[in-house]
């Protein structure tokens, strides 16, 4: 019976990634201190604690496996459908390539994700500024990192772009391996960008505004087979 309780809260609760596990500690003992000086104090610092724990929490996706569909990268909203040309370092040529931007909010979820299956090809960091990850300018002048998949449909990007708030890239693969679709590569602290470049003739399948969720939303048709949902612009 006990065994059978235990299990179902262990189900419902969301799994926190490893990486918020110091942060969490350090809002914890800041709580309890502040508990212990004033009641008042304590009640008041449970808020960002509870948020810090939801910030990192990790929930488990069910990526839809199709090499023909890119999926979203994070969870966020759509900010950005276009034609870009990508950054330079991602040695990606000069071509517009079509992009989709996601913007993560300080109270979603910012694991990454991959859009497709393939193998890392490169990674590329780039110190920059940190003006609002929602101004256009952000993909050229703000840190990022950025991760070149080579996939069945030739090579896409996933650039991790630091905001206002977020300091601090933490990608979780290197060069040479190789990802499934919807896998985890990267978080982002806190609160910020991720763009993704896919080749010309990609078919957006979302608009700008509309919310995604990273490793399950589809983006795009790389194969022509869906009616386009977004128009991808040329600036």
């Amino acid at each position: 019976m006990a065994h059978g309780i235990g299990e179902s809260i262990r189900r419902a609760m969301v799994p926190i990634h490893r990486e918020g596990y110091p942060y969490i500690v350090g809002f914890v003992i800041v709580t309890v201190v502040l508990g212990f000086l004033s009641a008042p104090l304590g009640v008041l610092a449970l808020f960002p604690t509870v948020w810090c724990v939801l910030f990192f929490r990790d929930p488990e996706r069910v990526a839809p496996i199709d090499p023909t569909l890119a999926l979203a990268p994070a969870d966020g909203r759509v900010s950005i459908v276009d034609n870009a040309i990508p950054p330079a370092e991602l040695d990606l040529g000069i071509e517009p390539m079509v992009r989709v931007s996601i913007f993560m909010s300080v109270f979603d979820v910012h694991i990454n994700r991959t859009p497709l299956a393939g193998r890392v090809a490169r990674t590329v960091y780039r110190p920059g500024r940190f003006l609002n990850a929602e101004d256009p300018q952000a993909s050229l002048e703000n840190e990022r990192n950025g991760i070149v998949l080579s996939t069945e449909n030739g090579e896409v990007a996933v650039v991790q772009i630091a905001g206002l708030v977020a300091r601090r890239i933490v990608p979780f693969v290197r060069e040479g391996v190789s990802v499934s679709q919807g896998e985890r590569i990267g978080i982002i602290r806190f609160g910020s960008r991720v763009d993704v470049y896919l080749p010309a003739g990609a078919r957006p399948l979302v608009a700008e505004g509309q919310r995604a969720v990273g490793g399950e939303t589809p983006i795009a048709d790389l194969a022509g087979l869906r009616p386009a949902i977004g128009v991808a612009r040329t600036l």
